[in-house]
């Protein structure tokens, strides 16, 4: 025995106690990993392994290895902060250095928009373009776009309802023998709007003109007296804008009201529903078939002047000139009550950026104060075939090496990329419990290491001693 043994073993353990210190300093740290001292034995040898000793002259440190488990998801309720739960780093970069790799997900965001970490480090992913389409490629830093959302005029609308089979008519009508009340009737189109009896059923919705402004659709439903040749069940269907007749029906024929006014009764309906005697869908339209609306201008409940749909310069009496896509496809007529069940127009008002939501697959929501929505960009996520070769640089971040190899991107969810916990932090992966028994066995073994020195020097003495 000498004293290299000795030595070799105090500096060892002085090293492993480092380690474990340094992991109960963190053992609160989001997202860092915990390390370990790993150990291996010393032998003396001449060149080319000749005359090994069998006696180890002490032990050495090896390496400390990074133990990149999974730690525990914690939540938070914090909008901005993020989760892995499963394999992979946030990428942050500062535009300039190389871009560094953390599982720290505390992020904010900036006065310019940007989200960043608390070293200004900013997260980055794939950009969305002005419909929120998701654009792969280069990841680059998020930012959020600041300014709020354009309106969008109204294009589409669908409509799902059913109409009461069992309602009687409310047409109006002409007897083919005044003189005889139960001689046939002959159905006269029109109604009152402002009498209810003129009509079955009646609802509304709001669609958007090009600068975003709302306008009020009403649909009158009236079911007429007489069915069709085919002996299908006929309903007119009258609509009105901001109170005010529409000027054209579906066929881009114009539509008369009784005064000659837009604020007069309209005579004729905007198109007619047919149903078979056995219910069910409408014959017409029929199951390919959209009607054409187009929405005169107007004035809308605030008073503010509306738009055409279609805007000028479209000239809306041209019957080629498209308007609103208008699917009716949906509606049923059954013995059931008169009842909306899905009613979606594509249009919406402009609006101002209300805030943004994380989701689990990383796309990065803005919400606007329409109630409209859109994907604002996709956080990228990197792997390494080889974590414990990256370089902790401090500040919960680490850098590629050569030992730890290129990254492997993508966006959460994918291969073998974790998915993300919004509004949740990952807790560090160190056990206090266990790094606190490490560090009593640790401190034996420091003292160990001692005594071994000190036998080392009893026996010199007793050598130096002999006479």
């Amino acid at each position: 025995m000498s004293f290299q043994q000795g030595l070799s073993g105090l500096n060892a353990s002085s090293k492993n106690l480092e380690v474990i210190g340094n992991n109960i300093a963190n053992s609160q740290t989001y997202g860092a990993k915990s390390s370990r001292a790993e150990f291996a034995d010393m032998y003396a040898a001449s060149l080319n392994g000749a005359g090994t000793s069998d006696v180890g002259i002490g032990v050495q440190v090896q390496t400390v290895a990074q133990q990149f488990t999974q730690g525990n998801i914690s939540i938070t309720e914090n909008p901005m902060d993020l989760a892995i739960n499963g394999a992979g780093f946030f990428q942050v970069s500062d535009g300039k250095s190389p871009t560094v790799y953390t599982r720290n997900g505390q992020f904010k965001v900036d006065k310019d928009g940007n989200i960043v970490n608390n070293d200004q480090l900013k997260l980055m992913g794939y950009p969305a373009d002005a419909n929120g389409v998701i654009q792969p490629g280069l990841a680059q830093g998020l930012k959020l776009p600041t300014g709020g959302i354009d309106p969008k005029v109204t294009s589409d609308i669908k409509m799902e309802f059913n109409l009461d089979s069992r309602a009687g008519p409310t047409a109006a009508y002409d007897l083919t023998d005044p003189a005889d009340p139960n001689s046939a009737k002959i159905d006269k189109t029109g109604i009152t709007l402002n009498d209810p009896t003129t009509y079955n059923n009646a609802t509304s919705m709001t669609v958007y003109d090009a600068k975003g402004q709302p306008t009020a659709l009403t649909m009158y439903f009236q079911r007429a007296n007489n069915d069709d040749a085919n002996g299908n069940t006929v309903w007119n269907v009258y609509l009105t804008a901001n109170g005010s007749a529409v000027q054209f029906d579906s066929q881009g024929n114009p539509i008369e009201t009784d005064d000659g006014t837009a604020k007069g009764n309209p005579l004729t309906p905007f198109t007619q529903m047919t149903f078979l005697p056995t219910g069910g869908k409408p014959v017409s339209p029929g199951p390919s078939e959209f009607l054409n609306l187009k929405i005169p201008a107007g004035t809308n409940s605030q008073g503010a002047p509306t738009l055409p749909i279609p805007a000028p310069p479209a000239d809306p009496s041209d019957p080629s000139v498209k308007g609103i896509s208008f699917d009716l496809r949906s509606a049923t007529e059954n013995g059931s009550n008169f009842a909306v069940t899905d009613l979606n127009q594509n249009g919406y008002a402009p609006g101002q950026l209300v805030g943004i939501k994380l989701e689990d697959n990383g796309i990065v929501t803005a919400r606007y104060s329409n109630g409209e929505s859109k994907p604002a960009g996709q956080v990228e996520l990197a792997n390494f075939r080889n974590p414990q070769g990256l370089q902790p640089l401090g500040g919960n971040v680490w850098a590629r090496t050569n030992s730890s190899g290129d990254p492997v991107v993508g966006v959460p969810g994918d291969g073998n990329l974790g998915s993300l916990t919004p509004g949740a932090l990952e807790e560090s992966n160190v056990d206090l419990t266990s790094e606190l028994v490490n560090m009593m066995t640790a401190q034996r073994v420091y003292q160990a290491n001692s005594q071994t020195i000190k036998t080392q020097d009893q026996v010199l003495q007793t050598l130096v001693n002999l006479r």
